[in-house]
């Protein structure tokens, strides 16, 4: 019984960190349409830097919504032999 409470839990547990940790890529500010609470969207509009990209996140609960917040960071593109 013990054991069936303990995987229960930790399947729960891992299924709760998966969807949250997701962070899409998309074309346009614009077409992020559902962003939830801590959730992650790279944006690829070409307003940052070379080599970086915004990443929009949802920042905080207010009476309209979540509210958003974005900042440039490093782009992670595939890894180079040296």
């Amino acid at each position: 019984m013990l054991l069936r409470r303990a995987t229960c839990l930790s399947l729960l547990i891992s299924i709760a960190l998966a969807t949250t940790a997701q962070a899409g890529t998309v074309g346009r500010e614009q077409d992020i349409v559902d962003l939830k609470l801590g959730q992650r969207v790279q944006v690829d509009d070409g307003t940052c830097p070379a080599g970086q990209v915004k990443e929009v996140r949802g920042a905080k609960m207010t009476d309209k919504g979540v509210s958003r917040t974005s900042t440039c960071v490093p782009r992670f593109g595939p890894k180079s032999k040296r």
